[in-house]
């Protein structure tokens, strides 16, 4: 692979994908950067496994909903490791249940998580990956963004948002040679889905051609792939990981 010495930043890898991305790349040869808003405590367990295998690894607490929390941490990576050569936007939040039964307050904080961040990451990182014509963003985006869900509206709503967003910046970005793409995961096995009962999850599992949940290394494998240099002409693509789902 080609990704030995670049710099990976990756939102909300204290835990499910995100850390399984931030393992898989941090093996690839990458200086890992990572993040959580609030499980320090996940957040110090995942940097010290990484630091034991001798990966350079930053690790960074903070709200990335919050465009001045990031714009703090992009300085702590540039005097750290430099500019951002990949980008990941992971970090998401789920709620279950009929949208009007939602307050404004819970649907603008879904957004500002799953949504604002993206923009926030993706404005900061761009810049330099422009001065250098260089440069790849993986969006981790959900395959209720592509067909929605019952009882998940704004969830699905932010999702779909994210792979519009990612086209779009697929085409901005392209004449600078940065490649925007995005992986619509299906049912992972993450503590996001720890929460379902025996029942709900064979019911899931039988609507699911390959009769299993994917898991967050199969995530990691597509986003190394997506980051490598061998996929040079993949943009622009919202990718479904589902086992034949939908």
């Amino acid at each position: 692979m080609s990704l030995k010495g670049k710099t990976l930043f990756i939102t909300g890898s204290s835990r499910g994908i995100g850390q399984a991305i931030a393992v898989a790349f941090g093996k690839a040869g990458c200086n890992i950067v990572l993040n959580a808003s609030k499980s320090k405590e996940d957040l110090s367990a995942i940097e010290e496994q990484l630091k034991q295998a001798n990966i350079p690894v930053l690790a960074l607490l903070g709200d990335v909903s919050d465009y001045e929390t990031c714009e703090k941490m992009f300085q702590t990576i540039n005097e750290t490791f430099g500019n951002v050569d990949i980008l990941i936007n992971n970090a998401g939040v789920s709620h279950i249940g009929l949208f009007t039964d939602m307050s404004p307050k819970q649907w603008q904080r879904l957004m500002a998580v799953n949504l604002n961040s993206v923009f926030n990451c993706t404005h900061l990182a761009v810049p330099p990956m422009v001065r250098k014509k260089a440069g790849a963003i993986i969006n981790i985006s959900s395959m209720w963004g592509e067909v929605g869900a019952s009882c998940e509206a704004v969830y699905s709503a932010s999702k779909g948002a994210i792979n519009s967003f990612t086209k779009a910046m697929a085409k901005e970005l392209g004449p600078s040679s940065i490649r925007v793409n995005a992986i619509a995961c299906g049912v992972i096995e993450t503590q996001m889905n720890a929460g379902l009962d025996d029942e709900e999850r064979f019911a899931l599992t039988t609507e699911i051609p390959l009769m299993r949940f994917g898991t967050t290394e199969e995530v990691a494998n597509l986003a190394l792939f997506l980051a490598d240099e061998n996929a040079t002409y993949l943009t622009g693509q919202v990718i479904t990981l589902d086992g034949g789902m939908n």
